[in-house]
């Protein structure tokens, strides 16, 4: 298929078989449900994220999505169900899901070409966290002082930012200020207008930003760069087509382990940007 222009063209092409085995012959084994909190030491916010989960084979799919967006019994419902089912009628977190384990099922990120894989090192919640936050900044090819828009905000990518040298322009749903006491923005368009590099994480697929994300980078010629938990693989559909670059991290996420974990940088190819 040609490049996708938003998350139902992508999702449209899945179910029309275009881009592997039909999904309506594959099987979500296991849907499950994590709600998680964290508090990392030295900060005064607890981040508290629920993700649900969908098992394909030797894939898994994840997203996040905002308390009470959908119910624990999903999961009694949705496993076992036909993968097509899930992409056709499930509610959109679970069917973002669904899409990206399907994605990651057709084209495992170890196996992906162009894909660089990143080990974050053992260790306790702060570490790991730091590494993930500069693994993701090491993705921004920025001037010193160029505004760069934090749509979805963790504090140490905040502070990688920084150390980049940009002047982050933080916009979230839940939190007020940072950790260091900068407002934040409820307005994406606000940020989104003024930015000159944007990186937003995965959770914009479950909310449905996302598609307005990519647009306006592209009417913007903008880098657009995600970080995504949440649907990495489908994130990856967009690579060149308004996503610049990509920090792919499947499940188990590193927040769930104490031990090394890999994620996987993806640049888009230089010239690939189609800026449509």
């Amino acid at each position: 298929m040609t490049r996708p222009g938003n998350v139902q063209e992508l999702l449209g092409a899945a179910l029309a078989g275009e881009l592997g085995p039909d999904p309506a012959g594959l099987t979500a084994t296991s849907v499950f449900w994590i709600h998680h909190g964290t508090r990392l030491a030295g900060g005064d916010v607890t981040y508290l994220n629920q993700y649900v989960l969908v098992r394909v084979g030797g894939a898994f799919g994840g997203c996040a999505f905002e308390a009470g967006e959908i119910d624990p019994a999903i999961c009694r419902e949705a496993s076992g169900s036909s993968l097509g089912t899930l992409l056709k009628d499930a509610p959109t977190p679970l069917r973002t899901a669904a899409l990206d384990a399907y994605l990651a099922c057709v084209a495992p990120h170890r196996r992906t070409p162009g894909a660089e894989p990143v080990t974050l090192p053992a260790g306790p919640p702060e570490v790991r966290a730091v590494a993930r936050d500069t693994a993701i900044a090491g993705l921004l090819d920025i001037e010193p002082g160029a505004r760069v828009a934090l749509i979805g905000v963790v504090n140490p990518l905040v502070a990688a930012i920084r150390e980049r040298g940009g002047d982050p322009l933080p916009c979230d749903f839940n939190l007020r200020t940072t950790q260091w006491g900068d407002p934040v923005s409820r307005d994406m368009h606000e940020v989104l207008d003024a930015a000159d590099a944007v990186v937003a994480t995965g959770m914009t697929l479950s909310n449905g930003s996302f598609d307005t994300i990519l647009a306006r980078c592209r009417e913007r010629g903008v880098p657009l760069v995600v970080y995504a938990q949440s649907g990495s693989a489908v994130a990856r559909a967009f690579l060149g087509a308004g996503v610049t670059a990509l920090s792919a991290e499947p499940f188990p996420f590193s927040q769930f382990s104490a031990e090394p974990t890999v994620l996987y940088r993806y640049r888009a190819a230089p010239g690939d940007e189609d800026g449509a």
